[in-house]
């Protein structure tokens, strides 16, 4: 149906009650199915897949990647199926909604462990225990929630803000619904193939599928004597290297240094191709450029000074220099100054995220007879009941933990609400949520206090972005709802849903993925980075604690200089963007981000980026079939890309671990 709205005069005029009332009346769907038994299962499943792969994704690149329109495609299309074989009635449009909800919040559960968790485990060499990480989790989640529920009434009834993220996924649900399914089936098809033949490919480049299929099925290593699985190299110049060390040809090097130590590799990552496509040209050329500005001139630069040098580890190894240690020891200094003052700046050049807070508080309500909504809104006895005790749990889990003071857990909690509402108002206006600024807020204010213990700002800071994300994305959530006429206190049930979805899947595959015994099964928390996953979120933060635990004085001049150099910089690119209202085709953020990722990453994530830009530009007329594939199609074949390399990629790892 055509998705009805108010006029810019109404919303401006009349109360909320009476936008509630037209609301019902021309919108609500009270009698369609919505969160029933189907749907909540679905959602559960699908959310806990994906975000399995928002995990992997995660510790790749940093960039939380958002499950909300694969899982819509995914569910529309498996009951249209089920639907015409006649084992199943079709979804109904809210049914969808409702499982796009659950899947979209067990997606965002990934955040804190890719970022401020991760961090906290480098810095003290301590291992959170699971039942630890999921407790703590789900209640700054939860916590998230009861925040949200007072927001919507303000946010989504009264200001009927665009929230553009959710109206966009209420636009595709509806269209879904509207074309018999032409639309939906075809992107099902494309994101089906594509991941098919990502994982295929993936497979082959894959040790432990290899191993499994030669060893294990196919008995190569008894009747071919094979003794190791033969597998496609992803780093395609291992095999000049390989030819090079026979051939005695040059070996390339910059400033003395080997491309290998420096990180410039080949990676024919698919994963991070789809990860560009989606990310778009110019986040992609910041990115590559600030790769290349770190990787091709500073590092080799700073290796001949003796900036960066190998060392002798506690154990008494001698450790290489190395793209990981290029980063630790000298490039995330400038790489956090030009995220955290370029994050900022942006911040701060949106006014109205701020005064938009503020508006229509003194104005009286007009009506004073009952609430329209009540019996289907989520009672607000709820959320003041649920707030004060659930603060108190986050408190004492913060405490107990993470042995974060107890006046410290309790200070930081009404900045932390503060800042969640500033969040939420970034995603109703621009679909922006800057959690990574108001977190390294929250880090700064406590580590102001207490400098001495990195958990003081790290566990406050990671409750904020924690609690920040799942109000601002709940209430995205809700808006397609409420254009399609959902019942929101069943969307809030949903969303509670997703958060154990998220947190059942991801942190035992964290454990396994980034946490794996050694032979003795013993954990460290060494081997969280690694070559195939940078952790560039988690780095970012561990700098900042550092920072404000050491002090600038105890960094090379040359990185004092640097930071200086790049705060200047993003203050520069920021304000240019601004000017330009958004044209400057650089973002300083990237830029920072392009440092803390192996650049075979940034070139991948480019060359997707680069590939469907130009598509898109050869491609212009909606009625042809290359605008189909390549412009409408982006989001499904990057799904496809991403998907079907991240569950290959955690297939891999566990046959590994089993094998």
């Amino acid at each position: 149906m055509a998705l009805q709205q108010l006029s810019d005069e109404q919303i401006r005029t009349w109360t909320r009650a009476q936008k509630d009332e037209w609301w019902l009346k021309n919108v609500y769907r009270g009698d369609m199915a919505q969160l029933t038994l189907r749907s909540a299962l679905t959602g559960f499943l699908l959310g806990g897949i994906l975000s399995g792969t928002a995990l992997y994704i995660g510790g790749k690149t940093g960039i939380s990647i958002g499950v909300g329109l694969t899982s819509v495609i995914l569910a529309f299309a498996l009951f249209r199926l089920l639907a015409s074989s006649g084992l199943a009635k079709d979804f109904t449009i809210l049914e969808n909604n409702c499982s796009q909800s659950i899947a979209t919040a067990a997606g965002y559960m990934v955040m804190p462990m890719i970022s401020a968790l991760s961090a906290y485990m480098l810095i003290t060499g301590k291992i959170i225990p699971w039942w630890q990480m999921m407790i703590w989790m789900s209640t700054c989640s939860i916590l998230g929630v009861l925040v949200a529920f007072p927001l919507k009434r303000r946010f989504i009834n009264e200001d009927q803000l665009p929230f553009p993220e959710g109206r966009a996924c209420g636009v595709v649900l509806d269209t879904l619904y509207s074309d018999d399914g032409d639309t939906g089936m075809r992107q099902a098809k494309l994101l089906a193939k594509t991941a098919l033949w990502t994982a295929a490919f993936q497979a082959i480049v894959s040790d432990g599928w290899m191993k499994l299929i030669q060893f294990k099925l196919l008995m190569m290593d008894k009747w071919a004597g094979l003794v190791e699985p033969w597998h496609l190299h992803e780093r395609f110049d291992d095999y000049y290297y390989m030819y090079a060390a026979k051939a005695d040809l040059l070996i390339p090097k910059i400033l003395g240094t080997d491309f290998r130590a420096l990180g410039l590799r080949f990676n024919a990552d698919l994963a991070m191709v789809g990860v560009g496509g989606l990310m778009g040209i110019r986040v992609a050329n910041s990115i590559l450029l600030g790769s290349i500005i770190n990787f091709v001139f500073l590092a080799p630069w700073m290796i001949q000074r003796g900036d960066i040098i190998e060392r002798i580890a506690p154990s008494g190894k001698v450790v290489p220099i190395s793209r990981v240690e290029i980063v630790n020891q000298w490039g995330l200094w400038w790489a956090v100054a030009i995220m955290v003052v370029g994050s900022i700046v942006g911040l701060l050049a949106k006014p109205e995220l701020f005064t938009g807070l503020f508006k229509g508080f003194g104005k009286k309500e007009q009506n004073t007879g009952p609430d329209p909504v009540a019996h289907i809104e989520l009672p607000l006895m709820v959320s003041y009941i649920g707030i004060p005790i659930f603060s108190v749990l986050a408190a004492w889990t913060t405490h107990e933990f993470f042995n974060v003071p107890w006046l410290l857990s309790f200070i930081s909690l009404p900045l932390i609400f503060i800042l969640t509402v500033i969040c939420a108002n970034a995603m109703a206006l621009t679909s922006w949520t800057p959690t990574g600024a108001l977190s390294k807020i929250t880090q700064f204010s406590m580590g102001a206090i207490d400098s001495s213990n990195p958990a003081s700002n790290l566990i406050p800071a990671g409750m904020t972005a924690e609690v920040a994300s799942n109000a601002s994305n709940l209430l995205s959530d809700i808006k397609p709802g409420y254009m399609l006429g959902a019942k929101p206190r069943q969307q809030a049930i949903g969303h509670v849903i997703g958060i154990f979805s998220g947190a059942i899947a991801c942190i035992p595959l964290y454990y396994l993925l980034f946490l794996p015994p050694d032979a003795d099964g013993l954990r460290s928390t060494a081997t969280i980075i690694s070559e195939k996953f940078a952790f560039p979120a988690a780095m970012q933060w561990k700098g900042v604690a550092e920072l404000i635990a050491k002090g600038v004085s105890s960094l090379p001049a040359s990185a004092i200089i640097a930071m200086v150099v790049a705060a200047i910089a993003a203050v520069v690119i920021e304000v240019s963007r601004i000017v330009t209202k958004g044209k400057f085709p650089l973002s300083a953020v990237s830029i920072g981000l392009g440092v803390v990722l192996p650049p075979d990453s940034c070139l991948a994530m480019w060359i997707g980026a680069a590939l469907f830009w130009w598509m898109g530009r050869k491609h212009p007329d909606p009625k042809t079939s290359g605008h189909q594939f390549w412009v409408e199609g982006c989001e499904p074949i990057c799904a496809g890309l991403i998907s079907g390399a991240a569950l290959m990629g955690i297939g891999n790892a566990i046959i590994n671990v089993l094998l």
